[in-house]
């Protein structure tokens, strides 16, 4: 059961979870593609006059790919922030304000939800 994030809780604390409907998969480069189905009446519509495709794919670059594959349902932000520094050191700075932002996209595109740590 999803508990209730309220303003003031620690946003390290906090576990990303990944919705078990999201499809991904590896490319041939070895990065995260999310993949999205088109299956909405207006994705149907637009697809028979103008061609777009059933599926769109989403290309995640080095730390992106990172972050997706450290997101278990365990891990907590500040985990993830820990394993991304061990993997890309400096490259990954500023750390903490670039892993938030990722966090709350991945988030508010409903990919992941936000879960307080159980006690």
């Amino acid at each position: 059961m999803e508990r209730k994030i309220k303003k003031d809780d620690n946003f390290l604390e906090l576990i990303p979870v990944k919705k078990e409907s999201q499809k991904w998969e590896i490319n041939e480069d070895a990065l995260v593609q999310l993949i999205i189905p088109r299956d909405g009446i207006l994705d149907k519509i637009v697809r028979v006059f103008f061609k777009t495709p059933k599926v769109m794919r989403i290309d995640l670059d080095m730390l992106g790919s990172c972050v997706w594959k450290a997101i278990d349902g365990k891990r907590n932000v500040k985990d993830i922030a820990e394993l991304l520094k061990s993997e890309f050191g400096k490259e990954a700075e500023p750390l903490y304000e670039r892993l938030g932002t990722y966090i709350n996209i991945l988030r508010n595109n409903k990919f992941i939800t936000l879960e307080k740590a159980r006690d």
